[in-house]
């Protein structure tokens, strides 16, 4: 999917909102989140930590920028890394995996890894390029792939986004 370069005018408030409104389902359902986070740097956490309330929502926030601290705390293998690199779909696979493996409390999780730029893109992973991984705690991980479009805050804020509607559309009905 690639994202047009007009970027929301007010992307801010659009991410409040939502977070807003995952953090008042999943205290209502009893669903607590955990969220891996690469080139986000802790942004989708700090965006649920921003509304009141949000500690019945969120079990915990990990930011895992290098890939020591991916293999570490969220157990992606160095096979994953060598052959797929941190920026991949098989990444950010193993990141929700570990997520949910490393808190027995969590029950929906979401990873984040990407290149936000300006620098470090390729052809083959442009700049933009970030892939999420979004999974219950009893399914199966649902992944996706996403080009965003604009500088580095633009392409954190709007993954940051896209990692909170992953989430919203984890939320029981």
């Amino acid at each position: 999917m690639q994202i047009p370069a007009e970027v929301s005018v007010d992307i801010s408030a659009d991410i409040s909102e939502l977070a807003a409104r995952i953090v008042a389902q999943a205290s209502a359902r009893k669903s607590p989140i955990v969220t891996a986070e690469s080139c986000t740097g802790g942004m989708v956490a700090a965006a649920l930590t921003d509304i009141a309330g949000s500690s019945a929502a969120l079990e915990r926030g990990l930011v895992t920028y290098s890939n020591e601290a991916k293999m570490e705390l969220l157990g992606v293998t160095t096979a994953t890394l060598a052959a797929h690199g941190a920026v991949s779909a098989e990444c950010a696979a193993e990141m929700v995996a570990g997520a949910l493996a490393k808190t027995q409390l969590a029950m929906l999780a979401v990873a984040i890894t990407g290149i936000a730029g300006p620098g470090g893109g390729s052809r083959e992973k442009p700049v933009g390029l970030v892939y999420f991984a979004s999974q219950r705690r009893e399914g199966t991980a649902l992944l996706d792939k996403v080009v965003f479009a604009g500088d580095r805050a633009a392409v954190r804020a709007q993954a940051t986004r896209h990692a909170l509607q992953l989430l919203a559309g984890l939320l029981p009905a």
